[in-house]
């Protein structure tokens, strides 16, 4: 009879608890997170097949780097039928901008316009200028153009230093977003500089009151190892934890083997079109971001530092986040991020380290739920509780 009173008694409070999350999953209908594959399918292999192996592999935005009209065309017709939005740009579009425009700006699948890769500081008038070209004629659409890291050889560009070139670009250009592609994760280890370049990127965009997209990883080349799961979580998750907005592959398609200096092999796609182990590991990360995109879409972040090791340029956590009794990562890089989102109240705590794992100690002021993988609310109470944290990866709450 003890038994099964003791039984009764700790089910009854399991339901309690689990009555204390509220909805049983973090997501509404309609919340996802944009995805985009950067150099994704080539001009010879614009298929509906190809499309839809896109969309399988959890991509929502698609950019090919195609030249001829027909060829971007045909790309937005098969992006309509596989449901995938096109990042547009083709050979005419900045000699016979009215004309493409005009001819594109309707169709549904179309997501924006590209203008370039990494541009120098030299080149913001004219990109302004035919940002403003689109903008008469299609107000509709964002225009993406993509920024350098930081670390870079600043008088080159023509910039004092990152931030000069960052601040200048969203000044001078005025696009609606800001993109910018930092790979952290090298053959010699982490660079310290990520977190720093990540500070930068969302104190201006910020104070533009701009959306910002970042990057993950996901084509060995150089002096980049091939991603392994811990890379990609790391990357993504860092990127959200400061407020990143959309997220970005380079590259779905593998490049060319024969550019020069760049041995880039092993992408989701390879260069003659057959599936990889990355792309399995992509989907599952990219399936596993959208069932959690309920914290990150329509989120602020509120409040966001490092514990532990604290790299150069990086910001140290200020005070416990609201409704945190106790945090303790036992001395190990951590990125902690508080999001607001309407009436709740996201934690996230990412690991900073790709090689060791780490013990999360935490306690809530009130019974709080984590978000696992499938986006679930696990309840967890306000009782300290000891998590582990693989390398790379993340633990995500919500708190009442």
């Amino acid at each position: 009879m003890k038994t099964s009173f003791l039984t009764l008694t700790a089910a009854l409070a399991a339901l309690l608890l689990a009555a204390s999350c509220g909805e049983k999953t973090c997501t509404r209908p309609g919340e996802t997170l944009p995805i985009l594959a950067w150099h994704s399918i080539p001009a010879d292999q614009l298929t509906e097949e190809r499309f839809q192996e896109l969309a399988d592999a959890g991509f929502n935005i698609n950019f090919s780097h195609l030249w001829s009209l027909n060829d971007a065309l045909k790309s937005l017709e098969l992006g309509q039928k596989t449901g995938v939005k096109i990042l547009f740009t083709c050979g005419d579009l900045y000699g016979k901008t009215d004309s493409i425009v005009s001819l594109v700006k309707d169709h549904p699948a179309l997501w924006g316009y590209f203008l370039r890769d990494e541009p120098w500081c030299k080149d913001f008038p004219d990109l302004a200028a035919w940002a403003r070209r689109i903008e008469a004629v299609d107000k509709t659409h964002p225009l993406y153009l993509n920024l350098f890291p930081i670390g870079i050889d600043y008088p080159t560009i023509g910039a004092k230093d990152y931030r000069d070139y960052v601040r200048r670009f969203i000044d001078e250009v005025s696009l609606p977003m800001v993109s910018f592609d930092h790979y952290p994760v090298r053959l010699d280890g982490l660079r310290q500089d990520w977190y720093e370049n990540l500070e930068i990127i969302r104190e201006e965009s910020a104070r533009s009151g701009l959306p910002f997209w970042a990057f993950a990883m996901c084509v060995p080349h150089w002096h980049y190892p091939e991603p392994t799961e811990t890379h990609l979580r790391i990357e993504v998750y860092t990127d959200l934890a400061y407020g990143a907005s959309g997220l970005q592959y380079f590259t779905y398609w593998t490049p060319s083997p024969d550019t020069e200096g760049f041995n880039y092999r092993g992408g989701p796609i390879t260069y003659d079109g057959q599936r990889t182990p990355m792309y399995d590991r992509v989907k599952t990360l990219n399936a596993e971001l959208q069932a959690r995109a309920g914290v990150f879409v329509g989120s602020e972040v509120v409040q966001v530092g490092v514990v532990g090791d604290v790299p150069p340029g990086a910001t140290p956590l200020e005070g416990l986040p609201e409704g945190v009794v106790s945090l303790d990562t036992h001395g190990s890089r951590a990125l902690v991020s508080l999001l607001k989102k309407g009436k709740d109240t996201f934690l996230m705590v990412v690991s900073g380290s790709i090689e060791e794992p780490m013990t999360l100690d935490i306690a809530f002021r009130k019974k709080a739920c984590e978000v696992d993988r499938e986006g679930r609310y696990v309840p967890v109470g306000k009782h300290p509780a000891s998590f582990a944290v693989e390398a790379g990866d993340v633990r995500i709450f919500r708190i009442r």
